[in-house]
């Protein structure tokens, strides 16, 4: 066609059959105008015309085979198929070396393919495994992915599901408003309370939402069940060791007031004295407990206020007067918190850390500093340190004789009702245990 631009390969053999042309023209004049035999003239020329053209279909049929064999390999990888590979793919000329990058993208192709298949597959046995509803909708709102969590939830087999917009499927109102957040929604599969995440992401290049569903009741009810475990064993623990002794003292005092006057001991008043002095005893303990146990539970909310950190802490550190308690002085700070629930927080703190030190007659150190958002104020003691950390703040349990144990799970409550934290370890340096509290500023 006229003005239609050359192809490779006639270009190529374009180029093969005007290099040696001047060579041939001159040749050919050379031996037409010498004083040669015709029959000589005739066979040269055929000779050298054959050869000449000959020559460049050979350069252009190279050239072009080799690079078709390339466009083959391409076109193989570009379809999925990767176990083709060029031959002579040695790095001692031009096309060994692009045969040679040729058949490498061939081999990490080939392993990203496998590793994305794996991916995919371990994806997809995650989604069906999880016991969370997971939907996935195009940008038209239709739903393109369900595991069978969300089957089990809508109680329809997902080959059904998918295609249906989420407006047959009454989930359009979840796709919209904030995210996350709790709903109460009825479904085929159940209904009740439901936490909602959603998220975005692109699939071949279209916008796509996700959108998750979690049973909060379920995971309310199982924590419920758990609590309610600990709260009966650790009730039954204490109660059941207040009402032995009061139960078998009891028994005895019952058996000798049976007896008749004459054989009964000479110190049984005595005995009866004893029997219910440890019975008041036991009673007013387990009074105690059942109001700590009250405290515990019934913390209220914090009022917040701006509480100065340094006057704060030097408030309670002049209230202990039993050791040495020592101040560091930190920078300015101010954080938000309820005064009257931080005062007994701390108050619990250093008296667990005063009560340590004097086992071993050292002092306690108490000082603050900044990290970024958080103020961290760090009580440390010199005393045995924590041999199991693991109980520390399990309710009731304490290694103090008298010790209600429920010191460090107030504290903690009120850290964490201030959005902090509070942790208790053994000291790296030193012998003795240091309680760190973040607090938001």
């Amino acid at each position: 066609m006229i003005g239609q631009r050359p192809t490779h390969e006639g270009r190529v053999l374009l180029l093969a059959l005007l290099t040696p042309l001047p060579a041939v023209a001159v040749a050919m004049a050379l031996l037409w105008t010498g004083e040669h035999a015709s029959r000589v003239q005739w066979t040269l020329t055929v000779l050298a015309v054959g050869t000449w053209l000959g020559g460049a279909f050979a350069l252009k049929d190279r050239v072009v085979r080799a690079l078709q064999n390339i466009a083959n390999l391409l076109g193989a990888l570009r379809e999925g198929d990767f176990s083709l590979r060029g031959r002579q793919a040695e790095p001692r000329d031009a096309l060994g070396e692009t045969l040679v990058e040729v058949n490498s993208l061939a081999e990490t192709l080939a392993h990203q393919r496998t590793d994305a298949l794996e991916a995919s597959a371990l994806l997809g046995k995650v989604m069906a495994e999880i016991d969370v509803a997971v939907f996935a909708f195009d940008g038209q709102r239709v739903l393109r992915l369900v595991n069978r969590a969300g089957e089990r939830l809508l109680g329809t087999p997902g080959a059904r599901l998918v295609g249906s917009s989420a407006a047959a499927l009454a989930m359009e109102g979840l796709l919209d408003g904030q995210a996350p957040r709790t709903v109460e929604a009825a479904f085929a599969g159940g209904q009740g309370s439901w936490e909602l995440r959603r998220g975005a992401f692109r699939l071949g290049g279209l916008p796509h939402e996700l959108l998750v569903l979690t049973d909060v009741q379920r995971a309310l009810r199982e924590e419920e069940r758990q609590a309610w475990q600990r709260l009966v064993r650790v009730l039954g623990h204490e109660i059941n060791n207040s009402l032995a002794p009061i139960r078998s003292i009891a028994g005895g005092i019952q058996q000798t007031l049976q007896r008749p006057d004459g054989e009964r001991p000479t110190d049984w008043k005595e005995d009866m004295a004893r029997g219910l002095a440890v019975i008041e005893r036991r009673s007013e303990a387990l009074g105690r407990f059942m109001t700590s146990y009250a405290r515990l539970a019934k913390l209220p909310p914090p009022r917040l206020a701006p509480v100065e950190v340094g006057g704060w802490l030097r408030r309670v550190v002049e209230l202990e007067k039993r050791c040495p308690v020592v101040l560091r002085e930190g920078p300015p700070l101010v954080v938000s918190g309820d005064g009257d629930q931080l005062d007994q927080m701390l108050i619990n703190l250093v008296q667990n850390a005063v009560d340590a030190s004097l086992e071993t007659g050292g002092q306690v150190e108490v000082s603050w500093r900044r990290l970024a958002r958080h103020v961290e104020i760090v009580i440390a003691d010199e005393g045995p340190g924590v041999a199991n950390t693991h109980n520390l703040f399990v309710p009731f349990f304490t290694t103090k004789p008298g010790g209600s144990g429920i010191g460090l799970v107030l504290s903690r409550q009120i850290a964490e009702a201030h959005r902090g934290t509070l942790t208790l370890q053994s000291r790296p340096d030193r012998p003795g245990a240091e309680a760190r509290l973040r607090l938001p500023l």
